[in-house]
């Protein structure tokens, strides 16, 4: 996460240094919230999407949370950090495929579901593919970077005011549109990459 999320973090989880709380914690924290938050949109009750706004919120922050304490702290491992990446994949693109069973109640009935599988593959592979680009490449900089202090995993805050406002159809949509685009760039950019 960007400087801005890190800045945030920090004076959360320095208390926790010492004390026997390890990144993977927090990372086993934000399986629990992230599933938790794809469990309370999957009903399509605006009451229970409600409350995944707020569970898709907390679990956003521990992604930025559990990486500022190893940093801190630290506690960086290779086994951590395979953990949160198994978790981040999991759980964000889980987010899309349980907007899409939710939102099966909607003008587009059943397709919502597979724009949601279509979204939630999308943003899996484009992980996956951008892990390998980064390995490849090893020079420890992200296949994508933001912009004025922001990273790209920043817009999934996004999602639970989205959720609140009743938004996700749309926003389903353009995970489509927006995760469909970034996959296909992210492996043609693998791609064309050597392979040694």
């Amino acid at each position: 996460m960007s400087a801005w999320a890190a800045r945030l973090a920090r004076p959360l989880v320095r208390p926790l240094i010492g004390t026997g709380v390890t990144p993977n914690h927090l990372t086993a924290l934000r399986l629990a919230t992230g599933l938790a938050a794809c469990a309370l949109l999957m009903p399509g009750d605006p009451q229970w999407t409600w409350w995944a706004g707020w569970a898709w919120l907390l679990t956003v922050f521990l992604d930025c949370a559990d990486g500022e304490l190893a940093r801190i702290g630290n506690m960086a491992t290779p086994g951590g950090h395979s953990f949160d990446y198994a978790v981040d994949n999991v759980v964000n693109s889980g987010f899309f495929l349980a907007a899409g069973i939710g939102l099966r109640g909607s003008v587009l009935g059943q397709w919502t579901i597979a724009l949601g599988v279509l979204a939630g593959v999308s943003v899996f592979l484009s992980s996956i593919w951008s892990e390998a680009i980064e390995r490849r490449q090893d020079t420890g900089k992200k296949a994508y970077t933001g912009a004025l202090g922001f990273d790209l995993e920043e817009l999934l805050y996004l999602l639970a005011p989205l959720a609140w406002l009743g938004w996700l159809l749309p926003t389903l949509v353009g995970a489509c549109i927006g995760g469909g685009s970034m996959m296909i760039l992210t492996g043609w950019r693998l791609w064309r990459l050597p392979s040694g």
